[in-house]
Protein backbone atom coordinates (compact mmCIF):
# COMPACT_ATOMS: atom_id res chain seq x y z
CA UNK A 1 0.00 0.00 0.00
CA UNK A 2 1.62 3.13 -0.65
CA UNK A 3 2.50 6.03 1.77
CA UNK A 4 0.27 8.52 1.17
CA UNK A 5 0.52 11.05 4.07
CA UNK A 6 3.36 12.85 5.56
CA UNK A 7 3.89 13.19 9.04
CA UNK A 8 5.80 15.92 10.85
CA UNK A 9 6.25 15.45 14.89
CA UNK A 10 7.16 18.17 17.28
CA UNK A 11 8.19 16.23 20.51
CA UNK A 12 9.60 12.98 21.20
CA UNK A 13 9.73 12.22 24.32
CA UNK A 14 7.03 10.25 26.35
CA UNK A 15 3.57 10.51 23.75
CA UNK A 16 5.58 11.53 20.89
CA UNK A 17 7.81 8.59 21.14
CA UNK A 18 4.27 6.20 21.76
CA UNK A 19 3.35 7.42 18.90
CA UNK A 20 5.95 7.17 16.50
CA UNK A 21 6.12 3.53 17.28
CA UNK A 22 2.20 2.95 16.99
CA UNK A 23 3.27 4.25 13.10
CA UNK A 24 6.14 2.13 12.64
CA UNK A 25 4.27 -0.85 13.80
CA UNK A 26 0.95 -0.85 11.69
CA UNK A 27 0.97 -4.69 11.97
CA UNK A 28 -2.80 -5.61 13.39
CA UNK A 29 -3.90 -1.44 12.97
CA UNK A 30 -6.34 -0.36 10.75
CA UNK A 31 -4.97 -0.33 7.14
CA UNK A 32 -4.41 3.33 6.94
CA UNK A 33 -2.05 3.72 9.66
CA UNK A 34 0.51 1.62 6.99
CA UNK A 35 -0.40 4.73 4.94
CA UNK A 36 1.38 7.22 7.38
CA UNK A 37 4.99 7.76 7.33
CA UNK A 38 6.65 9.62 9.47
CA UNK A 39 8.68 12.25 7.59
CA UNK A 40 10.54 14.84 10.33
CA UNK A 41 10.80 14.89 13.88
CA UNK A 42 11.63 17.38 15.75
CA UNK A 43 13.82 17.39 19.12
CA UNK A 44 15.99 19.43 21.09
CA UNK A 45 18.89 16.94 21.92
CA UNK A 46 19.21 14.82 18.81
CA UNK A 47 21.77 12.86 20.33
CA UNK A 48 19.66 11.27 23.31
CA UNK A 49 18.83 7.93 23.48
CA UNK A 50 15.67 6.65 22.44
CA UNK A 51 13.21 3.91 22.60
CA UNK A 52 12.40 4.06 18.94
CA UNK A 53 14.04 3.07 15.89
CA UNK A 54 14.02 6.25 13.35
CA UNK A 55 16.87 6.63 10.78
CA UNK A 56 19.14 9.25 11.92
CA UNK A 57 18.45 11.57 8.83
CA UNK A 58 14.44 11.95 10.50
CA UNK A 59 15.53 13.81 13.70
CA UNK A 60 16.30 17.12 13.47
CA UNK A 61 16.41 20.20 15.57
CA UNK A 62 15.05 22.53 13.09
CA UNK A 63 10.85 22.75 14.42
CA UNK A 64 10.69 25.60 12.04
CA UNK A 65 11.78 23.71 8.97
CA UNK A 66 8.83 20.66 9.87
CA UNK A 67 6.12 23.07 10.32
CA UNK A 68 6.96 24.64 6.91
CA UNK A 69 8.30 21.54 5.09
CA UNK A 70 5.51 21.84 1.88
CA UNK A 71 5.81 18.03 2.00
CA UNK A 72 4.40 17.49 4.99
CA UNK A 73 0.70 17.10 5.32
CA UNK A 74 0.16 17.08 9.26
CA UNK A 75 1.64 18.36 12.23
CA UNK A 76 1.57 16.65 15.30
CA UNK A 77 2.21 18.59 18.25
CA UNK A 78 3.70 16.66 21.48
CA UNK A 79 5.87 19.33 22.81
CA UNK A 80 3.65 20.52 25.49
CA UNK A 81 4.29 23.90 26.94
CA UNK A 82 2.86 27.47 25.70
CA UNK A 83 6.51 28.48 23.77
CA UNK A 84 7.47 27.68 20.84
CA UNK A 85 4.07 25.05 21.00
CA UNK A 86 2.01 28.10 20.17
CA UNK A 87 4.14 29.72 17.02
CA UNK A 88 4.67 26.67 15.63
CA UNK A 89 1.18 25.16 15.10
CA UNK A 90 -0.13 28.65 14.23
CA UNK A 91 3.05 28.83 11.69
CA UNK A 92 2.20 25.60 10.72
CA UNK A 93 -1.67 26.36 10.25
CA UNK A 94 -0.13 29.17 8.19
CA UNK A 95 1.50 27.20 5.52
CA UNK A 96 -1.90 24.56 5.04
CA UNK A 97 -0.85 22.20 7.35
CA UNK A 98 -3.57 19.87 9.57
CA UNK A 99 -2.59 20.35 13.31
CA UNK A 100 -2.73 17.06 15.67
CA UNK A 101 -2.15 18.06 19.55
CA UNK A 102 -1.82 16.67 22.86
CA UNK A 103 -1.20 19.87 23.96
CA UNK A 104 -4.47 20.83 26.66
CA UNK A 105 -2.50 24.00 28.61
CA UNK A 106 -2.10 25.44 24.89
CA UNK A 107 -5.45 24.99 23.55
CA UNK A 108 -7.20 26.01 26.83
CA UNK A 109 -5.17 29.59 26.39
CA UNK A 110 -5.47 30.01 22.49
CA UNK A 111 -7.95 28.04 21.33
CA UNK A 112 -9.00 31.63 20.15
CA UNK A 113 -6.41 32.63 17.99
CA UNK A 114 -5.50 28.91 16.41
CA UNK A 115 -8.97 27.69 15.86
CA UNK A 116 -9.48 31.43 13.94
CA UNK A 117 -6.49 30.89 11.65
CA UNK A 118 -7.10 27.21 11.05
CA UNK A 119 -10.88 28.30 10.12
CA UNK A 120 -9.22 30.59 7.86
CA UNK A 121 -6.77 28.57 6.15
CA UNK A 122 -9.03 25.46 5.97
CA UNK A 123 -7.29 22.75 7.81
CA UNK A 124 -8.19 20.71 10.59
CA UNK A 125 -6.96 21.07 14.94
CA UNK A 126 -8.08 17.83 16.02
CA UNK A 127 -6.97 17.55 20.23
CA UNK A 128 -8.62 14.33 21.31
CA UNK A 129 -4.89 13.44 23.31
CA UNK A 130 -5.71 16.83 24.83
CA UNK A 131 -8.20 15.20 27.58
CA UNK A 132 -8.34 12.27 29.24
CA UNK A 133 -5.35 10.46 27.82
CA UNK A 134 -6.44 7.74 25.89
CA UNK A 135 -10.31 7.86 26.78
CA UNK A 136 -12.46 8.74 23.32
CA UNK A 137 -14.58 11.91 24.99
CA UNK A 138 -13.84 14.64 22.34
CA UNK A 139 -14.35 13.04 19.06
CA UNK A 140 -17.90 11.34 20.58
CA UNK A 141 -18.88 15.14 21.83
CA UNK A 142 -18.29 16.28 18.29
CA UNK A 143 -20.01 13.49 16.37
CA UNK A 144 -21.50 10.26 18.37
CA UNK A 145 -23.60 12.79 20.76
CA UNK A 146 -23.81 16.00 18.58
CA UNK A 147 -27.35 15.55 18.70
CA UNK A 148 -28.16 15.77 22.31
CA UNK A 149 -28.60 19.14 24.02
CA UNK A 150 -25.49 18.53 26.83
CA UNK A 151 -26.59 19.79 30.66
CA UNK A 152 -23.67 18.33 32.13
CA UNK A 153 -19.97 17.36 32.07
CA UNK A 154 -19.16 16.05 35.62
CA UNK A 155 -15.37 14.18 35.57
CA UNK A 156 -12.21 13.54 37.58
CA UNK A 157 -9.76 14.40 34.57
CA UNK A 158 -6.74 14.19 36.97
CA UNK A 159 -4.87 11.40 37.98
CA UNK A 160 -2.49 12.78 40.23
CA UNK A 161 -5.03 14.08 42.88
CA UNK A 162 -7.03 11.32 42.39
CA UNK A 163 -4.73 9.05 43.30
CA UNK A 164 -3.84 10.72 46.07
CA UNK A 165 -7.65 10.91 47.52
CA UNK A 166 -7.88 7.48 47.07
CA UNK A 167 -5.11 6.85 48.98
CA UNK A 168 -5.85 9.10 51.39
CA UNK A 169 -9.41 7.42 51.45
CA UNK A 170 -8.29 4.03 51.83
CA UNK A 171 -5.34 4.32 54.41
CA UNK A 172 -6.24 7.92 56.45
CA UNK A 173 -2.94 9.34 55.35
CA UNK A 174 -2.64 12.97 55.22
CA UNK A 175 -2.37 15.07 51.89
CA UNK A 176 1.47 16.02 52.63
CA UNK A 177 2.71 11.93 53.12
CA UNK A 178 1.02 10.60 49.99
CA UNK A 179 1.84 13.36 47.81
CA UNK A 180 5.37 12.89 48.50
CA UNK A 181 4.61 8.86 47.57
CA UNK A 182 3.20 9.88 44.63
CA UNK A 183 5.97 11.86 43.62
CA UNK A 184 8.36 8.84 44.90
CA UNK A 185 6.14 6.85 42.35
CA UNK A 186 6.35 9.03 39.15
CA UNK A 187 2.66 9.98 39.00
CA UNK A 188 3.09 13.75 40.68
CA UNK A 189 5.61 15.91 39.21
CA UNK A 190 8.72 17.55 41.09
CA UNK A 191 6.70 20.99 41.11
CA UNK A 192 3.03 19.13 41.35
CA UNK A 193 0.96 22.85 41.43
CA UNK A 194 -0.33 22.37 38.29
CA UNK A 195 -1.90 18.76 39.35
CA UNK A 196 -2.81 19.24 42.86
CA UNK A 197 -4.13 23.12 42.76
CA UNK A 198 -6.44 22.09 40.09
CA UNK A 199 -4.88 24.08 36.80
CA UNK A 200 -4.54 20.65 35.00
CA UNK A 201 -8.37 19.55 35.46
CA UNK A 202 -9.19 23.77 34.50
CA UNK A 203 -7.35 23.24 31.42
CA UNK A 204 -9.43 20.17 30.62
CA UNK A 205 -13.16 21.45 31.29
CA UNK A 206 -12.28 24.19 29.44
CA UNK A 207 -11.83 22.04 26.22
CA UNK A 208 -14.75 20.05 26.96
CA UNK A 209 -17.19 22.96 27.51
CA UNK A 210 -16.07 24.77 24.39
CA UNK A 211 -17.25 21.50 22.24
CA UNK A 212 -19.80 20.70 24.67
CA UNK A 213 -21.61 24.10 24.60
CA UNK A 214 -20.81 25.87 21.24
CA UNK A 215 -18.90 28.48 22.72
CA UNK A 216 -15.21 29.33 23.80
CA UNK A 217 -14.79 29.60 27.46
CA UNK A 218 -11.97 32.18 29.11
CA UNK A 219 -10.26 29.77 31.07
CA UNK A 220 -9.72 33.44 34.01
CA UNK A 221 -13.62 33.04 34.44
CA UNK A 222 -12.92 29.34 35.47
CA UNK A 223 -13.36 28.85 39.32
CA UNK A 224 -10.63 26.41 40.44
CA UNK A 225 -9.61 25.59 43.78
CA UNK A 226 -7.37 21.97 44.47
CA UNK A 227 -6.90 19.70 47.15
CA UNK A 228 -4.13 20.74 49.47
CA UNK A 229 -6.70 22.38 52.12
CA UNK A 230 -8.15 18.21 52.45
CA UNK A 231 -7.25 16.48 55.60
CA UNK A 232 -7.71 12.62 56.83
CA UNK A 233 -10.05 14.26 59.32
CA UNK A 234 -12.30 15.83 56.23
CA UNK A 235 -11.99 12.01 54.46
CA UNK A 236 -12.90 10.40 57.91
CA UNK A 237 -16.29 12.79 57.86
CA UNK A 238 -17.54 12.09 54.37
CA UNK A 239 -16.91 8.35 54.94
CA UNK A 240 -19.03 8.86 57.91
CA UNK A 241 -21.91 10.85 56.19
CA UNK A 242 -21.72 8.20 52.89
CA UNK A 243 -19.55 10.18 50.89
CA UNK A 244 -15.90 9.85 49.14
CA UNK A 245 -14.54 13.33 47.98
CA UNK A 246 -12.65 13.52 44.26
CA UNK A 247 -11.21 16.40 42.67
CA UNK A 248 -14.53 16.98 39.86
CA UNK A 249 -14.27 19.62 37.37
CA UNK A 250 -17.86 20.56 36.10
CA UNK A 251 -19.27 22.18 33.14
CA UNK A 252 -23.26 22.38 33.65
CA UNK A 253 -26.04 24.77 31.79
CA UNK A 254 -27.23 27.54 34.01
CA UNK A 255 -31.01 25.65 34.38
CA UNK A 256 -32.18 29.40 34.54
CA UNK A 257 -31.06 29.94 31.25
CA UNK A 258 -33.18 29.77 27.66
CA UNK A 259 -32.41 26.46 25.96
CA UNK A 260 -31.45 28.24 23.00
CA UNK A 261 -29.92 31.50 23.35
CA UNK A 262 -26.54 32.19 22.44
CA UNK A 263 -26.22 34.09 25.56
CA UNK A 264 -27.02 30.74 27.79
CA UNK A 265 -24.48 31.27 31.40
CA UNK A 266 -22.46 28.12 31.91
CA UNK A 267 -21.01 26.91 35.16
CA UNK A 268 -17.70 25.39 34.80
CA UNK A 269 -15.59 25.25 37.71
CA UNK A 270 -13.08 22.86 39.35
CA UNK A 271 -13.07 22.03 42.76
CA UNK A 272 -12.75 18.76 45.99
CA UNK A 273 -16.71 17.71 45.96
CA UNK A 274 -18.41 15.58 48.19
CA UNK A 275 -19.70 12.42 46.08
CA UNK A 276 -22.02 9.79 47.20
CA UNK A 277 -20.71 6.45 47.55
CA UNK A 278 -23.64 5.16 45.17
CA UNK A 279 -22.67 7.62 42.30
CA UNK A 280 -20.80 6.66 39.25
CA UNK A 281 -17.72 8.92 39.82
CA UNK A 282 -17.59 7.49 43.30
CA UNK A 283 -15.55 4.23 42.40
CA UNK A 284 -12.53 5.65 39.95
CA UNK A 285 -9.94 5.29 42.15
CA UNK A 286 -6.03 5.50 41.47
CA UNK A 287 -4.64 7.27 38.28
CA UNK A 288 -8.11 6.84 36.03
CA UNK A 289 -9.86 9.03 34.89
CA UNK A 290 -13.90 9.32 34.23
CA UNK A 291 -15.90 11.81 32.45
CA UNK A 292 -19.83 11.93 32.76
CA UNK A 293 -21.94 12.98 30.00
CA UNK A 294 -25.63 13.96 30.74
CA UNK A 295 -27.70 15.11 27.88
CA UNK A 296 -31.42 14.97 25.86
CA UNK A 297 -32.62 12.74 24.96
CA UNK A 298 -29.36 10.20 25.88
CA UNK A 299 -29.45 10.30 29.47
CA UNK A 300 -26.24 9.74 31.28
CA UNK A 301 -23.34 8.16 29.83
CA UNK A 302 -19.95 7.72 31.47
CA UNK A 303 -16.06 7.43 29.24
CA UNK A 304 -13.62 5.70 32.09
CA UNK A 305 -9.71 4.68 31.48
CA UNK A 306 -6.68 5.88 32.33
CA UNK A 307 -5.88 9.65 31.54
CA UNK A 308 -2.28 9.60 30.76
CA UNK A 309 0.85 7.75 29.86
CA UNK A 310 2.86 7.34 26.89
CA UNK A 311 0.09 4.42 25.10
CA UNK A 312 -3.08 5.72 26.32
CA UNK A 313 -2.00 9.72 24.61
CA UNK A 314 -0.53 8.80 21.90
CA UNK A 315 -3.57 5.79 20.97
CA UNK A 316 -5.45 9.21 20.64
CA UNK A 317 -2.94 11.24 19.34
CA UNK A 318 -2.61 8.18 16.71
CA UNK A 319 -6.55 8.17 16.34
CA UNK A 320 -6.82 11.99 15.33
CA UNK A 321 -3.88 11.73 12.82
CA UNK A 322 -5.87 8.77 11.39
CA UNK A 323 -9.21 11.35 11.03
CA UNK A 324 -7.04 14.05 9.27
CA UNK A 325 -6.06 11.06 7.24
CA UNK A 326 -9.27 9.32 6.07
CA UNK A 327 -10.92 13.07 5.78
CA UNK A 328 -7.80 14.14 3.37
CA UNK A 329 -8.85 11.15 1.34
CA UNK A 330 -11.96 12.53 0.51
CA UNK A 331 -10.90 15.91 -0.02
CA UNK A 332 -8.67 14.99 -2.73
CA UNK A 333 -10.92 13.43 -4.61
CA UNK A 334 -12.20 16.97 -5.54
CA UNK A 335 -14.63 18.42 -3.06
CA UNK A 336 -13.43 22.28 -2.86
CA UNK A 337 -15.03 25.67 -2.12
CA UNK A 338 -15.69 27.84 -5.13
CA UNK A 339 -12.33 29.73 -3.67
CA UNK A 340 -10.41 26.76 -3.97
CA UNK A 341 -9.66 25.97 -0.02
CA UNK A 342 -10.69 22.25 1.02
CA UNK A 343 -14.67 21.31 2.02
CA UNK A 344 -14.07 20.47 5.63
CA UNK A 345 -16.27 18.33 7.74
CA UNK A 346 -18.20 20.52 9.66
CA UNK A 347 -18.28 18.64 13.02
CA UNK A 348 -14.31 18.05 13.17
CA UNK A 349 -13.80 21.70 11.52
CA UNK A 350 -12.69 24.58 13.44
CA UNK A 351 -15.16 27.10 14.07
CA UNK A 352 -15.03 30.50 14.90
CA UNK A 353 -17.52 30.96 18.20
CA UNK A 354 -18.79 33.47 20.52
CA UNK A 355 -17.69 33.71 24.47
CA UNK A 356 -19.69 31.64 27.05
CA UNK A 357 -21.09 33.59 29.92
CA UNK A 358 -19.40 31.88 33.01
CA UNK A 359 -21.56 32.37 36.11
CA UNK A 360 -19.45 33.42 39.52
CA UNK A 361 -18.95 31.28 42.09
CA UNK A 362 -20.71 33.01 44.36
CA UNK A 363 -24.28 32.54 42.37
CA UNK A 364 -23.19 28.50 42.77
CA UNK A 365 -26.54 26.37 44.32
CA UNK A 366 -25.71 23.51 46.07
CA UNK A 367 -25.37 21.73 49.03
CA UNK A 368 -22.33 22.77 51.30
CA UNK A 369 -20.41 20.67 54.31
CA UNK A 370 -18.18 22.45 56.65
CA UNK A 371 -16.43 21.82 59.39
CA UNK A 372 -15.34 23.74 62.42
CA UNK A 373 -13.60 24.01 66.16
CA UNK A 374 -15.05 25.74 68.93
CA UNK A 375 -15.03 26.41 72.41
CA UNK A 376 -17.01 23.01 74.19
CA UNK A 377 -19.91 25.15 76.10
CA UNK A 378 -23.39 25.33 75.65
CA UNK A 379 -25.68 27.61 73.15
CA UNK A 380 -22.89 27.12 70.49
CA UNK A 381 -24.67 25.30 67.94
CA UNK A 382 -27.40 26.86 68.36
CA UNK A 383 -25.49 30.73 67.85
CA UNK A 384 -24.30 28.85 64.32
CA UNK A 385 -27.70 27.98 63.53
CA UNK A 386 -29.03 31.60 63.93
CA UNK A 387 -26.07 32.66 61.89
CA UNK A 388 -26.31 30.50 58.99
CA UNK A 389 -30.58 31.29 59.20
CA UNK A 390 -29.54 34.68 59.22
CA UNK A 391 -27.48 34.66 55.41
CA UNK A 392 -30.80 32.16 54.45
CA UNK A 393 -28.29 29.24 54.65
CA UNK A 394 -30.88 26.17 55.29
CA UNK A 395 -29.06 23.55 57.58
CA UNK A 396 -30.04 19.81 56.66
CA UNK A 397 -27.61 18.93 60.14
CA UNK A 398 -25.17 20.26 62.42
CA UNK A 399 -23.83 17.93 65.05
CA UNK A 400 -20.96 17.78 67.32
CA UNK A 401 -18.75 14.91 65.74
CA UNK A 402 -15.85 14.88 67.93
CA UNK A 403 -14.40 16.77 71.30
CA UNK A 404 -10.59 17.34 71.35
CA UNK A 405 -9.38 18.59 75.18
CA UNK A 406 -12.07 22.01 75.15
CA UNK A 407 -12.64 22.06 71.71
CA UNK A 408 -15.72 20.57 69.91
CA UNK A 409 -15.47 19.67 66.44
CA UNK A 410 -18.81 20.40 64.81
CA UNK A 411 -19.95 19.25 61.09
CA UNK A 412 -22.37 21.42 59.02
CA UNK A 413 -24.42 19.92 55.98
CA UNK A 414 -26.64 22.11 54.50
CA UNK A 415 -29.33 21.86 52.27
CA UNK A 416 -29.38 22.71 48.30
CA UNK A 417 -28.10 27.41 49.17
CA UNK A 418 -26.46 29.53 47.63
CA UNK A 419 -22.62 29.79 47.79
CA UNK A 420 -22.61 33.24 48.26
CA UNK A 421 -24.46 33.27 51.23
CA UNK A 422 -22.34 30.11 52.95
CA UNK A 423 -19.22 32.14 52.44
CA UNK A 424 -21.27 35.59 54.05
CA UNK A 425 -22.32 33.04 56.76
CA UNK A 426 -18.68 31.60 57.27
CA UNK A 427 -17.36 34.79 57.49
CA UNK A 428 -19.06 35.88 60.30
CA UNK A 429 -18.73 32.67 62.42
CA UNK A 430 -14.66 33.45 62.19
CA UNK A 431 -15.23 36.89 63.95
CA UNK A 432 -17.33 34.90 67.17
CA UNK A 433 -14.96 34.40 69.96
CA UNK A 434 -16.29 30.77 70.34
CA UNK A 435 -15.15 29.90 67.11
CA UNK A 436 -11.54 28.80 66.95
CA UNK A 437 -10.63 27.24 63.44
CA UNK A 438 -12.98 27.44 60.06
CA UNK A 439 -10.84 25.63 57.21
CA UNK A 440 -13.22 26.87 54.86
CA UNK A 441 -16.36 24.37 52.77
CA UNK A 442 -16.76 21.97 50.30
CA UNK A 443 -19.30 21.18 48.23
CA UNK A 444 -21.37 18.24 47.52
CA UNK A 445 -22.45 16.73 44.82
CA UNK A 446 -26.07 17.66 43.56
Amino acid sequence: MPVVFQIGLLGLGTVGTGTANIILNPEQRHPLVRELNIAQVGVRSPDKARSVDLPPEVVTTDLDGIVTNPDIDIVVEVMGGIEPARSLVLKAIQHGKHVVTANKALIARHSDEIFTAAEAAGVYVLLEAAVGGGIPVIEPLKQSLCANRIDCITGILNGTTNYILTRMQQEGGDFEEILADAQELGYAEADPTADVDGFDAADKIAIVAALAYGGRINLDEVYCEGIRQITATDIDYADRLGFVIKLLATARRDRQSSQSSQSDRLEVRVHPTLVPKEHPLANVNDVFNAILVEGDPIGQVMFYGPGAGSGPTASAVVSDILNVAALLKVERSGSTKPDGTPMLDPLLAPSHQHYCSIRPIDDLETRFYTRLLAKDEPGVIGTLGICFGKNNVSLESIVQIDKHNEQAEIVIVTHKVREGNVRQALKAIRDFDVVEYVPGILRVLD
